[in-house]
């Protein structure tokens, strides 16, 4: 690889830091889906849109898509399954027929009251070896480098 890279102006802590964070994201979407959800037979984006969902109570589509991260081409077809499992409901905007609100049926929201916790115990787990402080370090750097790329024309 260094003979790829020689002469490059490259900056390697960048590109470490990025990498690590990509493996790191990908490890912990991979954790979540062997442990805390694979009971409920639930994938990350499908925990997401559910957790996102839970947060607003009820809350349009194009504002679930953003929150979670992903395209309304993909919402469309998670919330098309959590909505034939019964997890999801789905109903037209009061004021404007075609936009679409979300909000979880009763099965949604008891799957939520029991998964949050469990999930959340996992969360604790994944990050036992870390101090508080390096934490606290930790979850401000990523939030400075999220809020960064939300300020960032495309």
């Amino acid at each position: 690889m260094s003979k790829r890279l020689a002469g490059m102006a490259l900056d390697m802590p960048a590109m470490a830091a990025v990498s690590n964070v990509y493996r790191a994201a990908g490890a912990l979407r991979n954790h979540f889906e062997r442990t805390a959800l694979a009971p409920h037979n639930l994938t990350w984006t499908g925990w997401v849109v559910l957790w996102v969902v839970w947060i607003w109570e009820e809350i349009e589509t194009r504002h679930v898509a953003v929150e979670a991260g992903i395209s309304k081409g993909t919402l469309t077809g998670v919330a098309g399954t959590l909505e034939k499992r019964g997890l999801l409901e789905r109903r037209t905007h009061p004021d404007d027929g075609r936009r679409v609100l979300l909000r979880l049926s009763p099965a949604g929201l008891q799957l939520m009251t029991e998964l949050f916790p469990v999930f959340n115990k996992q969360e604790a787990q994944v990050v036992e070896p870390l101090s508080p402080e390096e934490l606290r370090v930790l979850a401000g750097a990523l939030r400075k480098i999220v809020v960064g790329m939300e300020d960032r024309p495309a």
